[in-house]
């Protein structure tokens, strides 16, 4: 979960390598570090704290140097002091490393009976004196690197540099994601694509085992042996405007108003406008492989996994096909039954998830099919899995995630669709009902935004000093009620719980008093008799209620002590539609409390370590 950047070539390197921190900041803000060679000699900058901090620390440092490495970091070993902060050095060598080292503990008993002093807590550390210390036998830089792999476990992405070899990057990745960009004579090695973006589109997405030998005018992609390994390089179509605010005064509210044409991204070549009918060839499945799916199983973390609970009721509706929907950190360590009859779909923003690319590993290796929703081209899981639906929502640099979440919901609506088509059990008239509804939906969500989104902004003022929420959903919206709780705990700090509305009186009801703001998802649907039953206890207790009702329910805005309407849509479309108020809700409430909305305490954008 932290951001590696490295930089070979003939521009000065420091402010590349601050820009591509800068860009990779949403991975973690712990601490933050750059070395670079100038004049021959090695030179360390690290500071606690936001990358801010580093660029003060350097006071103007200016520096000719065309080599260096980066780092910004979300602490996982070793608390986030300078001590801590990467890159860490070892005689000759500097290291910057993402994800954990499993037997570290074991290496650094050993290198410290040799005499080696260690200068951190971290387990970052060890890789560059298993470097330094293999150069010291006379290895050069990129052998040394190799050597020290061999001794690893658990998973990095991880590049170094040496004072003795001026001109060189080695890098390496085993379960973390790490890309190298290409430009005119100079190369970059980064976590993520919009680090490099301002500098090249043309990228190498390296896989598990790929080793990273880069001069300004030559690069090596290698296997451990040291055999050459044949990596394309593809075109990036995001361009560095993509990654840029725009105007807005946090990446958070950016993307929130790009979600109408993240959706029509979504949408765009997949709808036949004359029949209805969906086409999602790159599913990877073939006609007869769906038709004779027993189950389906959904598998992700955090906000895909309310999306997950979404797609549970879409493909249950519109297909018949019974869903199973699991939290990939639980779904390999309770020894899943897994048919070859099964298809299992993993959902991740960055395609990088680490539990959830073990649950489709887990799920794979049991013979079942695998499906891949995700945002990146060229992610691990959009490479491993059977099939993958890109949701084509561009970079999303926002720590809590809004247009990617709306987004995954489209592409299950699209796989949902195909199967009831392909299974013979969505009537014709029905799907292209739904898929003439989902077309027009980026239009209704826009003039929403345009014309809707201050009268949030203002209920937010009513309610950010309090301190508890409660959220209430009923059906296909309760996942929505877990995800606005969610979204305000990320980034305001608020403590929030989401529940089925129908489980209130089950406990969650002993807490509501006038201190307590109840949020209820109240559309006019099959359930909106119950779910107002609910609001009318909640007001029986004191409680405040915000309710989020179909335009023109005066009944239910009456009974509330805030109200927010949206339009009129198909019950299987509302999902969508709620979740942009809830999350405009986190958002103002964040702003007043004071919080870092893009970067809140303790989150990073993707979880690439178990």
């Amino acid at each position: 979960m932290c951001g590696v950047i490295g930089y070979v070539g003939k521009q000065p390197a420091v402010p590349i390598l601050i820009d591509g921190l800068r860009r990779l900041e949403y991975r973690g803000y712990d601490s933050a570090g750059i070395a670079f060679l100038q004049d021959g000699t090695l030179h360390l900058k690290r500071a606690v704290g936001k990358l801010a901090n580093l660029e003060a620390s350097l006071g103007g440092v200016v520096s000719t140097g065309s080599i260096g490495i980066g780092h910004t970091r979300w602490a996982t070993h070793g608390r986030p002091t300078e001590e801590n902060a990467h890159p860490h050095r070892a005689g000759r060598v500097v290291v910057i490393h993402n994800g954990i080292i499993e037997n570290y503990l074991s290496l650094k008993r050993e290198l410290v009976a040799e005499g080696r002093v260690f200068l951190s807590e971290t387990d970052t550390e060890i890789i560059a004196h298993l470097i330094d210390r293999a150069m010291g036998e006379g290895q050069p830089l990129d052998v040394a690197f190799r050597t020290a792999l061999a001794r690893l476990k658990g998973s990095y992405a991880v590049c170094a540099m040496a004072e003795s070899a001026p001109d060189l990057l080695v890098a390496a990745r085993q379960g973390c994601p790490l890309i190298v960009g290409v430009g005119d004579g100079e190369h970059f090695i980064a976590s993520d694509v919009p680090a490099i973006l301002s500098h090249t589109r043309s990228v190498i997405f390296l896989e598990d085992g790929d080793v990273v030998v880069a001069s300004a005018g030559r690069l090596a992609i290698i296997d451990r042996q040291g055999r050459p390994l044949p990596r394309t390089p593809v075109q990036i179509s995001w361009s560095p405007a993509m990654a840029e605010k725009g105007g807005y005064k946090h990446f958070m509210l950016k993307e929130i108003h790009e979600q109408p044409q993240a959706l029509i991204n979504t949408i765009q070549g997949r709808i036949s406008p004359e029949t209805g009918r969906v086409y999602v060839n790159e599913i990877g499945l073939t006609p007869e492989r769906l038709r004779t799916l027993t189950k389906i199983t959904i598998a992700a973390c955090g906000t895909s996994w309310h999306a997950g609970l979404v797609g549970k009721f879409l493909i249950e509706t519109l297909a018949r096909l019974p869903v199973e929907v699991d939290i990939a950190s639980e779904y390999r360590y309770r020894d899943p039954i897994i048919a070859p009859t099964e298809l299992v779909v993993g959902i991740s923003q960055s395609g990088e998830t680490a539990d959830t690319l073990g649950a489709l590993r887990e799920a794979k290796a049991r013979g079942a099919s695998t499906l891949a929703i995700c945002n990146v081209m060229g992610s691990t899981i959009a490479r491993e899995a059977d099939g993958v639906l890109q949701t084509h929502a561009g970079p999303e640099i926002g720590v809590a995630s809004t247009k990617a979440f709306t987004c995954q919901l489209v592409a299950l609506i699209e796989v949902a669709l195909a199967l009831g088509y392909e299974r013979g059990r969505l009537d014709p008239q029905r799907g292209k009902a739904l898929t003439d509804a989902l077309v027009q939906l980026p239009a209704h969500i826009d003039d929403w935004l345009r014309l809707s989104a201050k009268g949030v902004a203002a209920i937010a003022k009513q309610f950010a000093h309090h301190n508890n929420f409660l959220y209430l959903g009923r059906g296909i919206n309760y996942p929505i009620a877990l995800e606005g709780a969610l979204k305000l705990k990320e980034i305001s700090y608020i403590h929030a719980e989401g529940y089925p509305a129908g489980e209130m009186k089950h406990g969650p009801i002993a807490l509501i008093d006038e201190g307590m703001p109840v949020v209820v998802l109240a559309p006019r649907d099959v359930a909106y008799d119950k779910v107002i039953n609910g609001l009318m206890e909640v007001k029986a207790r004191d409680g405040r209620v915000i309710v989020v009702v179909t335009e023109g329910d005066d009944e239910a805005v009456g009974k509330a002590d805030a109200s927010i309407a949206v339009p009129d849509l198909n019950p299987l479309l509302m999902p969508i539609m709620l979740a942009i108020p809830l999350q405009l809700l986190a958002y103002y409430v964040a702003v007043l409390r004071g919080s870092d909305v893009d970067q809140p305490r303790n989150l990073a954008k993707s979880v690439t370590v178990e």
